[in-house]
């Protein structure tokens, strides 16, 4: 349809626009947190509240969203996200720094579950594993992006990465305002009076698909965290070297979302894919232990690339088909358990890390199957429920 053609291009943009932003802040928030007087523990914390606070909003402005509409809820999301990397480029002092980070956190939240509630709500069944794979590729190249951009304005000053993140949420949100339609009628929205908690959709068979994304995601940031020392450690590669490995993975996890996972989905169906994505990872998690060089880290960690992008837009794809609970509240929640891995998998990657240093990826593999486990768990459900209403 028409506007189906009109908006992903757009929803693109806005889901590209908030990762690049977050992979904006990776080489130079550490810098610039420094410069303004911070130590390494109140750096840490620093870099966790983004994460803490999307866990906190993102299911909240979800619910919001089942009750305004998608597009003044995505709106404000973008404007808040723009005004908060502003205030952070222009910040002096310290606790600046923790306020920004705290408005980008609450209010990108807004951006993310409610971009993927509106390819729901446009996309037939048929097709809504597409569209959420084209929103998952957008998020992987802005994060693939964001870095270099940010290492590269830096050159001009610390402030320069945020002002011009800022500027481009205003760009966003202008577009938006112009081009998007409203995705959600008013007949379709939940009453303004009916209070929905949070954690609504978080019950039945779907649980087991929020606890095994939980899981997922805690791996996935064990891996990033850790993967810097372990090249470095063990293989003495330089820090160009070792963007290139990550730019590689990011660039093959972006193809398989934007342009496999729809054709993936329609053959195999959403369960199959995410099988054998958890599979894929779980043997890219073991290649890593076998790194021998740059190219054979590049190659496995684009293995483990290829898994995980089949994982994330098939389990949104499923669980949008099977909520009862709004697609906004579902998969706010989704993003809520999404952040809740990416806050605790760094430091305990750390800690197993500091054990051995492959632990966290003979872990990471024992994860992606207990993954596949929960998968199984949920399939089991579902069949007993639709062999009861026969």
């Amino acid at each position: 349809m028409s506007s189906t053609r009109k908006a992903l291009p757009v929803l693109f943009l806005v889901m590209f626009l908030v990762m690049l932003g977050f992979g904006i802040v990776i080489p130079v928030l550490p810098l610039y947190a420094r410069e303004l007087g911070a130590s390494s523990l109140t750096l840490g914390w620093l870099m966790a509240t983004y994460s803490f606070m999307n866990l906190l909003f993102s299911p909240i402005w979800g619910n919001i969203s089942d009750r305004m509409g998608r597009k003044p809820v995505m709106l404000i999301g973008l404007f808040g996200f723009g005004i908060a990397y502003v205030a952070f480029g222009l910040a002096t002092e310290l606790w600046q720094l923790f306020v920004s980070r705290i408005l980008a956190g609450a209010l990108s939240a807004a951006a993310m579950p409610t971009a993927m509630a509106y390819v729901a709500d446009i996309t037939t069944e048929e097709t809504r594993g597409k569209g959420m794979g084209m929103i998952g590729a957008a998020a992987g190249l802005g994060f693939i992006f964001g870095p270099a951009i940010g290492g590269s304005l830096s050159k001009w000053g610390y402030d320069k990465p945020f002002l011009f993140a800022g500027m481009l949420a205003a760009l966003t949100f202008i577009v938006a305002s112009i081009v998007l339609k409203e995705s959600l009628p008013k007949e379709k929205r939940q009453s303004p009076g009916k209070k929905t908690s949070r954690w609504s959709a978080f019950r039945g068979s779907l649980a087991y698909l929020y606890i095994m994304s939980f899981v997922v995601s805690f791996s996935l940031a064990g891996l990033e965290s850790t993967f810097a020392f372990y090249a470095v450690d063990k293989l003495h590669m330089t820090s160009v070297q070792l963007g290139y490995v990550f730019v590689v993975m990011g660039v093959v996890g972006a193809f398989i979302q934007g342009g496999l996972i729809g054709k993936l989905i329609k053959r195999f169906g959403e369960d199959r894919v995410i099988q054998i994505g958890l599979l894929v990872s779980a043997i890219g998690f073991l290649l890593i232990v076998r790194v021998t060089d740059m190219v054979t880290g590049a190659i496995f960690l684009a293995v483990f690339g290829a898994g995980n992008g089949m994982i994330r837009p098939s389990v949104s794809a499923l669980i949008s088909k099977r909520t009862t609970f709004g697609q906004g509240n579902a998969l706010g929640l989704l993003g809520s358990l999404d952040s809740l891995g990416r806050i605790a998998g760094p430091p305990v990657g750390g800690l197993l890390y500091a054990k051995g240093m492959t632990l966290p990826y003979y872990s990471g593999a024992i994860m992606s199957i207990v993954a596949l486990l929960l998968l199984f768990y949920f399939q089991k459900l579902v069949q007993t429920s639709e062999d009861s209403s026969v």
